[in-house]
């Protein structure tokens, strides 16, 4: 324990707020995953309720779609009560367009956040390589310029340390950052395809 402390100590308060950004980047990743864990979830139930619609069994295929947690379940059940109401053309369009750009605004809360942690990761640990190397040569300045190894090592370490707590941190934003990402742009695509099934289904009944 004291080992660590001492680790941690040497690193300055740069490795402190790495340490929280490592934490908070965790907790934004896991929340991610599970929040966008259903979103492309239900395809052969809504194929299967698009073809019930085209037969004329308009209920049956709202309430199928309606037990569905992906985003498209939710885009397609509206839809499916706008047409069986008799809202069509354009402005039906633009509602579920504004529908579709809400559920997108939501899977992508905090997406932008920890790209933000990804990105200012490195340059934290890139501050701390900076102060390492000034608090070794200040070192050096007040042994007036011995070659002592052991004066330089503490700044030194330092530097090293915060480098690589910096990447550390930022690696597993970066790549949860952009895997989520594309989750959610297949997702996205996901209830464009939902919606233009459901519209074609409902222009050619019986087909």
């Amino acid at each position: 324990m004291a080992d660590a402390l001492a680790t941690l100590g040497s690193g300055g308060p740069i490795i402190l707020v790495l340490a929280a950004l490592s934490l908070l980047s965790l907790a934004l990743i896991v929340a991610k995953v599970l929040q966008l864990r259903h979103v492309r979830a239900g395809g052969a139930r809504r194929t299967e309720a698009f073809e019930l619609w085209r037969q004329g069994d308009k209920q049956r295929a709202r309430q199928m779609v309606e037990q569905g947690p992906a985003p498209a379940d939710r885009l397609t059940a509206y839809a499916m009560k706008a047409l069986a109401g008799g809202f069509k053309g354009p402005d039906l369009d633009a509602e579920l367009t504004r529908r579709g750009n809400e559920e997108l605004a939501e899977m992508n809360g905090m997406i932008r956040l920890l790209e933000l942690i990804a990105m200012i990761s490195p340059l934290l640990g890139l501050l701390g390589t900076v102060l390492g190397m000034i608090q070794s040569f200040q070192q050096l300045e007040l042994a007036e310029g011995a070659a002592n190894a052991s004066v330089l090592a503490g700044g030194i370490w330092q530097a090293l340390l915060t480098t690589a707590a910096g990447l550390l941190v930022a690696i597993p934003a970066a790549v949860g950052a952009g895997l989520l990402s594309a989750r959610i742009e297949r997702a996205a695509q996901t209830m464009e395809s939902a919606v233009g099934a459901l519209m074609l289904a409902d222009r050619n009944p019986g087909i």
